[in-house]
């Protein structure tokens, strides 16, 4: 009962999926296709939830359904509403795009079934992960263990590649400003209501950062759920609240402390003649040491995700002051 149940959930998700994609291909209207864009995120978070990817699940739901389309909305205020039908339909861009598809096809034909306990990395990889976890750090989210300990030097790679986009963002759009014409108006019911959601969005970022070694969460899930929070605060009472709140000028230095106290930790680690990243170094108790690092460098991609996500909303959403200046 309980997996026709579960198959019946897959199927439907899956179907309105599908549904959204098939609905979206003929519209024209670009604030439209905004919404199902984050409907169909929005969706996505709940497969990952349903497939027990709750991780993936909370980055999706607030990058994907939140950050995103506001993002995509803000980028709609500088464009025209509906989509120009004068273009030109290129066969070489079609051909290149089936050859990409077929090539991709190929490339996962002798993939193991999804779920398959034969496949390779239900035999070696999670296995040994599982182990490992349990003999050196000790902490019971495994997911945690491998992104932050086991594949820290690619997690380091991701955190300054975050980086690397708000600078890239901020050199082409610079911050912008916002005037007091651009503030909403006042809506008593929305800010009653608003008030203590915005609360509990930042309670809750806290409880997922520095609950990531115990269940699902870590740094990278905690900054984008605080920065939904600021954001949300500055779409309803005002953008330049919300800037006197978090001005954007400390948003660059704050994103470049969360890198560097990620790389201060790892040749924190070389000094005491420790691969880099190794976490041990930190304590005269390995276990413990791992703990440590963990802790740290979580903290370090929270602040660096947080202050560039909120940095790249700014920028965005006080483009059209500069557009007209």
């Amino acid at each position: 009962m309980i997996e026709s149940l579960q198959l019946l959930i897959d199927v439907s998700l899956l179907a309105f999926l599908i549904m959204i994609v098939f609905a979206s291909i003929k519209m024209t209207d670009l604030f439209a296709v905004t919404m199902l864009f984050g409907i169909f995120s929005f969706v996505s978070a709940l497969l990952f939830l349903d497939l027990d990817a709750v991780d993936v699940a909370f980055t999706e739901a607030a990058v994907g359904a939140g950050f995103t389309t506001v993002l995509m909305l803000s980028a709609l205020r500088l464009t025209q509403p509906y989509e120009n039908v004068k273009h030109r339909h290129s066969l070489l861009a079609l051909f290149i795009v089936t050859l990409t598809g077929a090539a991709l096809f190929y490339g996962i034909s002798d993939f193991p079934d999804m779920g398959d306990l034969n496949a390779p990395v239900h035999q070696h990889v999670a296995p040994e992960y599982i182990q490992l976890t349990q003999q050196k750090i000790d902490i019971p989210n495994v997911v945690t263990a491998v992104l932050a300990s086991f594949r820290g030097y690619d997690t380091f790679g991701e955190t300054v590649v975050i980086f690397s986009a708000g600078v890239a963002v901020l050199l082409l759009l610079g911050m912008g400003k916002v005037e007091s014409k651009q503030e909403p108006e006042e809506n008593l019911v929305l800010w009653v209501v608003v008030k203590p959601m915005i609360a509990l969005i930042l309670i809750f970022g806290l409880y997922v950062q520095f609950h990531g070694d115990f269940g699902a969460g870590g740094g990278f899930q905690a900054g984008v759920i605080f920065a939904s929070g600021f954001i949300l605060y500055s779409l309803v009472f005002g953008e330049m609240y919300s800037r006197r709140v978090i001005p954007a000028t400390i948003l660059p230095r704050l994103a470049a402390l969360g890198v560097l106290i990620y790389g201060v930790t790892g040749l924190v680690s070389l000094l005491f003649n420790k691969p880099f990243l190794d976490y041990s170094a930190l304590s005269s108790n390995p276990v413990s040491g791992q703990h440590l690092g963990i802790l740290v460098v979580e903290a370090g991609v929270g602040l660096a995700v947080f202050s560039t996500i909120l940095l790249i909303y700014y920028s965005f959403s006080g483009r059209e002051v500069n557009h007209h200046e």
